[in-house]
């Protein structure tokens, strides 16, 4: 019975040795902004999403850039023999989750009180290389 789990254990670490990802957790802009930036690179090679993300406007767009040069390092981290070049990688997963919200009052007419929440995030981006999808 153990045997089993130590196999599928060593599998799903083979596995992971394909991939490099990176977290970015609680980043103070809210999923939804973070969200629109994360669809444009989704399921794209790494050179064009990088230059995807450096010429956009957003505020976000930056974050997910660092956050995409620091996955490629881990990747290099890795597999230190390979050249990122000939790797073929893309985004193969990037996932946007809401963080922790910071909960403030701001003051509203006839005394009341209307709660404001700052919103965070937490982003999570996976690289993959292209010949696991073909087989």
């Amino acid at each position: 019975m153990g045997s089993r789990k130590k196999q599928m254990a060593e599998r799903i670490k083979a596995e992971k040795k394909e991939l490099a990802f990176a977290k970015l957790n609680n980043c103070p802009t809210s999923p939804r902004k973070m969200r629109l930036v994360a669809d444009l690179v989704r399921g794209k090679k790494v050179e064009e999403a990088l230059a995807i993300l450096k010429f956009n406007s957003k505020e976000a767009s930056a974050r997910v850039e660092k956050l995409l040069l620091s996955a490629l390092a881990n990747w290099q981290e890795k597999n230190e023999d390979a050249n990122i070049e000939d790797a073929d990688l893309f985004v193969k997963e990037i996932r946007v989750d809401g963080g922790s919200m910071l909960k403030r009052l701001r003051p509203a007419p006839q005394g009341r009180a209307h709660r404001i929440r700052k919103r965070s995030n937490h982003v999570t981006l996976v690289l993959g290389d292209n010949n696991n999808i073909q087989s």
